[in-house]
This record gives structure tokens, C-alpha cells and sequence, in this order.
């Protein structure tokens, strides 16, 4: 079966996927991967399976009445290798339910992939540098690419497509030095709607790969703010719970907002003020290591702690 779910996802809500590549084909060995190792790398687009094949599969999911938000290509390798991915994209049109895809950019310099990209509703692009040396480092990319032009044809595709654009920056235990600026400055331009911060949250491909600090974290979310305004920048760490619901429960309430952002001091002051607690469930909770509190640019504050760290 080639399409699975629907699951619930935090970006696209109940999503039916899409798996249009066989386990591990890819243009990148990302050294954070959760599928594992790459077992073939590869840049040329070629036919993997047949169109019919993946619409069979996604009609058999939809009839069974299930709500679906959307309909995500997010196979086990790159899903752009696909030749057939427009084609595949225009025949699930006939189910009337929006088409996502996640990318890892690097093939969106080629005309014929952001032709293709252009049947989708919601394109995610994966944007873990913007430096050679970084770039190298994490996404391990096919030797034949070049940074430069991918960077490019994002750009490109972001004038030419007028559905909505997210990006997706993976951190981790590197030194990133200057590269968070950098990332910053790129997304200005760019102008996603969305800009997600990830780190890994299940086995990664390389062992010594493990999630970037709290300290980077916040301050990758402060600088795309800075760059985007905060209402277009989110974190993806994991938090299990419902990440936008208030449950009534005010230790909930923080983790589940901390885990989408950080939150400054009074927006937390104000939060426990509406919940009628006092401050000492904050200390708490740092106490027994679910908060954590950091500085930035003068002012407090306070995440959710990694548990994975």
C-alpha cells in the first residue's frame, strides 16, 4: 500500500500519505535522518511507480470516510525523483482534498520540478543551511549539487507559486556559529508563510546526532522572528500533547505553548494570573526539569525542556 494514515499532524491536521519512493532512495544522507542511511543516492528524476498504482491506493483511504485535511507526498526517500509527481498530483486533484508535499529543495533548481511542485497546495522546504560548509555537514548532499542554486530556485519558486510555502530548519549539536543569522536573513527573503524549527525526536541516522540546545533553539526562533514576524515561526520538538488546547491545567498549558514557542516572562505571569496560580509553578516545573529558563536580548524566557537531552 503506498498511501498510509490519515494521521494527525500538527502542520497539515489529519494527513493521508503519500510514499512515491521506495525506502532509501535520496539526493541527501541527512545525518539526522529517521528513516536510516541512505542505501542509494540519486539525482536523476526516473519513474518508480505507476501513477495508477499510488491513485488506487489514496481512493481505497479516502472511500473509507475517514476525514483528511490533506494528501501529503512524504515518501521514504526524495519525493521530487519522482518524473510521474505532477502527473500523480493532477489525477488526486479528482478527490477534491488539498495536496501537500515535503521536500528536501535540493532538485527545486530544475524547471521541471517547480512545474511540478506548482499541482501542490502546500509545498514544505527543507532549509537546514545556507552555508557550504553546514550544508555539507548535515544534509550530506549527492555530489553533483550545488547549494547555491538550490537556494536560488527556492527563491524562484517562492515568486512564481501562489500556494502556501513553509520551511523546515532540523538542529542540531553542531557548532552553527554565524549560520542562524544567515538563515534569518535567507527567510527574509524568501517570506514563507510558516518557518518550522525541528530537532530530532526519533533515532537519527548518525549516533552522535543529537538535538541542538535549548539555547540555540530559542535563539533560531528569535532571529526568524525578528526576520518573519513571531506569528509565522513555530517550533516541531516533539511535545506529545495538544499543542494548542488550554486544558484548564496550567503545568499543561506551559509545556504544551512552550513546546510551540518560548514564552516571555509576562505571557507567562499572565497565564498562571488567569489560571489563579502563583509563580511557584513555574520554579517548580524548572525544578523538576519540564521548564527551562533562558535569556535573550535583555528579556526572559521560559521553554519546555528537552526531554531528549
Amino acid at each position: 500500500m503506498l498511501a498510509f494514515g490519515p494521521v494527525p499532524s500538527r502542520r497539515l491536521g489529519r494527513s493521508l500519505g503519500v510514499n512515491n519512493i521506495p525506502a532509501k532512495i535520496c539526493s541527501y544522507a541527512c545525518v539526522y535522518c529517521q528513516i536510516g542511511k541512505t542505501l542509494k543516492m540519486e539525482v536523476e528524476r526516473r519513474k518508480f511507480y505507476e501513477p495508477e498504482r499510488i491513485y488506487n491506493d489514496v481512493s481505497a483511504k479516502v472511500k473509507s470516510g475517514e476525514r483528511i485535511d490533506y494528501i501529503t507526498f512524504v515518501p521514504d526517500g526524495e519525493p521530487t525523483l519522482d518524473i510521474n509527481l505532477g502527473k500523480e498530483a493532477e489525477m488526486l486533484r479528482d478527490f477534491g482534498i488539498k495536496l501537500a508535499i515535503l521536500t528536501n529543495s535540493s532538485l527545486i533548481w530544475r524547471e521541471d520540478v517547480r512545474e511540478d511542485l506548482m499541482n501542490f497546495d502546500l509545498v514544505s522546504l527543507k532549509l537546514d543551511a545556507v552555508s557550504d560548509d553546514i550544508w555539507r555537514k548535515v544534509n550530506r548532499p549527492h555530489k553533483s549539487l550545488s547549494l547555491e542554486k538550490i537556494l536560488e530556485g527556492m527563491l524562484d519558486f517562492r515568486k512564481e507559486f501562489k500556494g502556501t510555502i513553509i520551511t523546515e530548519t532540523m538542529l542540531i549539536n553542531i557548532d552553527y556559529g554565524e549560520e542562524l543569522e544567515k538563515i534569518a536573513t535567507f527567510l527574509k527573503e524568501l517570506k514563507p508563510d510558516k518557518a518550522y524549527i525541528a530537532i530530532p525526536t526519533r533515532p537519527p541516522a548518525e549516533s552522535w546526532v543529537k538535538p541542538a540546545s535549548e539555547v540555540i533553539i530559542n535563539k533560531a526562533y528569535q532571529l526568524f522572528s525578528e526576520a518573519l514576524g513571531e506569528e509565522r515561526v513555530e517550533y516541531l520538538i516533539g511535545y506529545e500533547g495538544n499543542a494548542f488546547a488550554f486544558t484548564g491545567n496550567v503545568e499543561e498549558d506551559l509545556l504544551s505553548i512552550t513546546a510551540v514557542h518560548p514564552m516571555r516572562e509576562e505571557a507567562v505571569r499572565e497565564l498562571l494570573r488567569k489560571a489563579g496560580a502563583s509563580w511557584d509553578v513555574v520554579e517548580k516545573m524548572i525544578k523538576e526539569g519540564k521548564l527551562i529558563e533562558l535569556e535573550y536580548n535583555g528579556k526572559k524566557f521560559y521553554m519546555r525542556k528537552l526531554g531528549s537531552r
